[in-house]
């Protein structure tokens, strides 16, 4: 049986790196991260957009699911309304499939810290800071897994999920 891990999490709490990590610990896997589906200069945030990142992404996890040659599906983005989980999984073939929805936490001081991080390197503008850290709190009312990341390598939050 296959599985599907869907993972969100704010911007900066480390979806990606352990979406990769993932990738790398499970047997037949691959990974999609949502922002592929949406890489864009400007962004723009419109009803059209929006609908069209979720077609893109439903449609390449649905190959994905469909592929005998995987058994798990990593997809992470930042989901931080149940809406976007559903829209997503009532659009996929899950048939023969566990899907797992997961949600990694972190405190306001650990993901600033990240942050202000990413934008000293350059990875991130300085707005994302406060619009991220204003959605910590969404994710405590989401039906998700949670996996707190506060103060753990992403090999354990990794393994951790793997033991979900």
């Amino acid at each position: 049986m296959k599985t599907l891990y869907l993972i969100g999490g704010t911007m900066g709490v480390g979806k990606t790196a352990v979406s990769q990590q993932l990738k790398n610990d499970l047997s037949n896997s691959v990974f999609l991260d949502g922002d592929w589906c949406w890489d864009a200069n400007p962004f723009q945030v419109t009803e059209e957009t929006k609908a069209m990142v979720t077609d893109n992404i439903c449609y390449l996890l649905n190959n994905f699911l469909s592929c005998n040659a995987y058994e798990n599906i990593i997809f992470c983005w930042v989901m931080h309304e149940q809406f976007i989980i559903d829209s997503i999984v009532e659009r996929l073939n899950t048939e023969n499939c566990n899907v797992k929805c997961i949600s990694l936490m972190t405190d306001e001081a650990t993901l600033r810290k990240r942050l202000e991080a990413d934008v000293v390197a350059g990875k991130r503008t300085e707005d994302v800071i406060e619009r991220s850290i204003a959605r910590i709190s969404k994710y405590q009312n989401l039906d998700t897994i949670k996996i707190d990341t506060v103060n753990k390598t992403i090999q354990q939050v990794a393994y951790e999920i793997t033991k979900t």
